[in-house]
């Protein structure tokens, strides 16, 4: 007989949307059918009143949680410093440069656009008030009403999913309610809008797998998972993994319609093509045309471009890249000579001396234009000679180069380098000399052309400007010119070192012209120019500059946490502090310890059912028991695959990068649910509900008991204290005020004062390559004449600096943060986007 497609639920009066298992008898053996039951549709879509009314109550209530108080803060928010600037720079068409893919920040540009945002405004620190031409709280409201919607969508792909209708709002209210979501949803952040991009993906997908394969329901549905995951993807990278996990439930799904002998295999064919077209091509093409449209919006140089090849820039109005230069590089050149590899910029000297080994003049390499970059070629045995004739440097051509400023020659010898001295194949490269000396076997170099680097034609036979790649080989030393991602101290103002290699990576070694002038040439000599990149090379060299940037943000941070203390959500985020308020990111531990809990029970069932299905006991017997093990498995899959590569990265992390894997957890742990009211208790549905209802009281009650730390709202010091039920949960209680009274007389003694700006400047945690570090613990409190304008996090010294250089322990630091400072990188405070 044909199983049945559904029930009468017990206890519920509407459908029950878990059918039998459909099992075909075949000529050799039985298959499973995969063609989903006509009422699956039915069962598994809103369509009655009630139902209806229950998601305008769900859509109220989130609303209500999601938009209360949201233009307070009415000062910048932690990583609003970062994206809110972004925003404004867009406007402007500014160019800069993050680890993130363009379209949040770009949809971001456009509501404050539409709200009537010129750029005025840039987010340089977390607590600067917004001026009254910054449409901040529009802003915050479209990330608030994605938030909204994504609470929804968690209900209706829990319906897709076959979870019923009390279990999928239970559930959903308390994903609405969950106070880490609720906080990263009402600022200008990017969490918002990824999460509802991922959100929509799953939901498209769970109800594409309700509808007939090749219906045209089903491939709009599978369409609109592609549009979403190409969305998410152009948010950020974290998109990628939700592909994989579409991928991967594309293969399974694949696998049994292989096995389904009702079907014939130019039906699987064509869905297998359809799913390639829809859920690859289709992302990848919103994600390339995305970044088309952010060079498009982005074309006015600034110091953001620094991170970028010179030939990139010059498609930037305003750059200072140099055109129409000699090509002929010879004897008596003044030139510039450029790093390929890194970042780090230019071949440079300043007047000033390395505080270690030999303490001779300083080499570096720096990333701006500057008369500090030039460097004239002198042949090794006729030093201070004027050339009377032109002579090219070919393949072994033995030079010394004379700083042009200082008069010193670039020099190398038998000295540790400054930084890597650890590191014995290197040697420290200095600049020597004196007006008239000139100089010695330690200043001479051997010109080595790299003709794999350089591309075929004259410049692999002689150097030309811009296209012939070199390395530059000492002849005593026996070691190459070169530079890596390592900074100097501040003593050598944070500059890229450079050393003397006889070992490293070869690419880190090879250097180009990029000026070039000579006395005996004139205009009518041959000239060169970068030539324009492609589109497509722009976008090569951006991923390469992204990925590069983002792995290498690995400086320690105040508040970053690592992967394995996520579940157990041992600490958050504080995101801004002001007039004795507080804004901290934490999640719902009653949500987020169930999930963590759920997954290890889950994981032990899977594995008490393997070693009983192995002992031939029958197991997955019911319908409902299947499509629990099934939806969690997905889930879990998901959460699996968001969550595990976080190990796998070196770079800096915080709470909140858990929380798109978090989303498959409540998604996971609401079919916990699901299964305990219709299978544990299928005899007792009562206690089933009131189980799940008891579960939401305590979520609503935590997040009541925490709603100051995400509405920035008055608290207790008492109530504060009584709430950290962990040590990690570092939010500063002592800033709050011993009554709700006090706060009204502040709130009073304000209103008769000026309003004084913000004392602290801020870079956010993420996002950007300027990250504060931590200097050694000291027990010391701020001193009551102790006067911080600005705390600076410096680069390479991993500690802290005041506005005069001052360095500052880091119980101060925290201290300052805790009372609603924040913390600056060198790079912010000058107004650049890199050093």
């Amino acid at each position: 007989m044909p199983p049945k497609a559904y029930s009468e639920s017990q206890g519920t009066g509407s459908q029950d949307p878990v059918p039998d298992l459909n099992i075909g008898k075949g000529p050799e053996r039985p298959y499973v059918v995969t063609e989903p039951p006509s009422s699956l549709v039915e069962s598994r879509t809103p369509k009655s009143a009630k139902e209806k009314l229950t998601i305008a109550v769900l859509l109220l209530v989130t609303a209500f949680v999601r938009l209360y108080g949201l233009s307070y803060p009415n000062s910048v928010v932690f990583d609003e410093v970062h994206f809110g600037g972004f925003a404004s720079k867009y406007i402007k068409g500014v160019f800069f440069m993050d680890v993130h893919p363009p379209l949040a920040k770009m949809l971001f540009a456009a509501i404050g656009s539409i709200a009537g945002f010129t750029g005025d405004f840039d987010f340089e620190s977390i607590g600067q008030m917004f001026p009254a031409t910054t449409p901040y709280f529009f802003m915050r409201l479209f990330p608030a009403v994605l938030g909204t919607l994504t609470v929804l969508l968690m209900y209706m792909t829990l319906r897709c999913s076959g979870v019923r209708v009390p279990i999928a709002f239970i559930a959903s209210l308390c994903f609405a309610v969950e106070n880490s979501y609720v906080t990263i949803s009402r600022y200008i952040l990017l969490d918002a809008p990824l999460l509802f991009f991922i959100a929509s993906a799953v939901y498209s997908f769970k109800k594409y797998e309700i509808y007939p394969q090749g219906s045209w329901n089903s491939q709009k549905a599978l369409l609109s998972t592609g549009l979403a995951l190409g969305m998410a993807l152009s948010a950020k990278w974290v998109g990628l993994f939700t592909i994989a996990w579409v991928g991967i439930l594309c293969v399974w799904r694949l696998w049994f319609m292989i096995g389904d002998l009702s079907k014939p295999i130019r039906k699987t064919v064509r869905e297998a093509v359809r799913k390639f077209s829809f859920l690859l091509v289709i992302p990848l093409v919103i994600y390339v045309f995305f970044f088309y449209v952010h060079f498009k919006c982005l074309t006015i140089h600034s110091d953001g471009a620094g991170f970028f090849s010179s030939a990139f820039r010059t498609t930037l109005q305003g750059n200072t890249i140099p055109q129409n230069i000699l090509a002929d590089v010879g004897i008596g050149s003044t030139v510039s000579i450029r790093h390929i590899a890194t970042m780090g910029g230019y071949l440079h000297s300043h007047d000033h001396m390395y505080e270690k080994g030999s303490q001779q003049q300083q080499v570096t390499l720096y990333p701006h234009l500057d008369g500090n970059n030039d460097w004239l070629i002198e042949l090794h045995d006729k030093p201070n000679t004027p050339v009377t004739s032109f002579e090219g440097l070919k393949d072994g051509t033995i030079i010394k180069l004379k700083h042009v400023i200082s008069q010193r020659r670039l020099h190398s010898h038998d000295h540790k380098a400054p930084v890597s001295e650890s590191a014995d194949w290197q040697k420290e490269v200095s600049c020597y000399g004196f007006d008239g000396f000139e100089g010695d076997g330690n200043d001479n170099w051997a010109i080595e052309i790299d003709k794999d680097a350089t591309a075929p034609g004259e410049a692999q036979e002689r150097v030309k400007a811009l296209e012939t790649k070199f390395r530059l080989k000492h002849t005593i030393m026996n070691c190459h010119l070169f530079s890596h991602e390592v900074k100097l101290p501040k003593w050598g103002f944070e500059q890229q070192e450079v050393t003397c290699a006889s070992q490293g990576k070869p690419h880190l070694t090879l250097w180009y012209i990029e000026g070039n002038s000579h006395p005996l040439l004139n205009e009518t000599s041959e000239r060169v120019s970068y030539k324009e990149p492609t589109f497509l090379e722009k976008l090569v060299e951006s991923h390469q500059k992204m990925w590069h940037i983002n792995k290498n943000l690995n400086e320690p941070h105040i508040y970053e946490s690592k992967p394995h203390s996520w579940p157990f959500l041992l600490r958050g985020i504080n995101y801004w502090g002001h007039d004795h308020k507080q804004v901290y990111l934490l999640g719902n531990a009653i949500v987020w310890w169930s999930v963590t809990a759920f997954i290890a029970i889950f994981g032990l069932l899977v594995g008490y059912e393997l070693l009983a299905w192995q002992l031939g006991k029958p197991i997955l017997q019911d319908a409902k028991v299947v499509n629990f093990h099934v939806q969690t498995i997905h889930y879990l899959l998901g959460y699996v695959l968001h969550y595990i590569p976080s190990f796998l990265m070196g770079r800096q992390l915080f709470l909140h990068h858990y929380l798109a894997a978090y989303y498959f957890g409540i998604l996971a742990l609401a079919h916990a649910m699901e299964i305990t009211v219709t299978y544990v208790f299928r005899k007792r549905e009562t206690v089933g509900y009131a189980i799940a209802g008891a579960f939401l009281s305590a979520v609503v009650y935590f997040f009541v008991s925490y709603r100051a730390l995400i509405y920035g709202t008055p608290w207790t010091n008492e109530l504060c204290q009584k709430s950290k039920w962990l040590s990690g949960w570092d939010y500063p209680c002592h800033n709050f005020l011993s009554s709700y009274e006090d706060y009204k007389k502040l709130e009073t003694e304000q209103a008769h004062q000026p309003v004084s700006p913000s004392n602290t400047l801020a870079a956010g945690a993420d996002s950007q390559p300027t990250v504060a570090q931590q200097a050694p613990n000291a027990q010391q409190a701020i001193p009551e004449d102790f006067d911080v304008d600005e705390i600076i996090a410096a680069p390479g010294n991993k500690k802290f600096v005041d506005q005069n250089g001052n360095e500052l322990p880091f119980d101060v630091v925290k201290e300052v943060l805790d009372n609603g400072g924040s913390v600056m990188s060198v790079e912010h405070r000058s107004h650049t986007e890199i050093l």
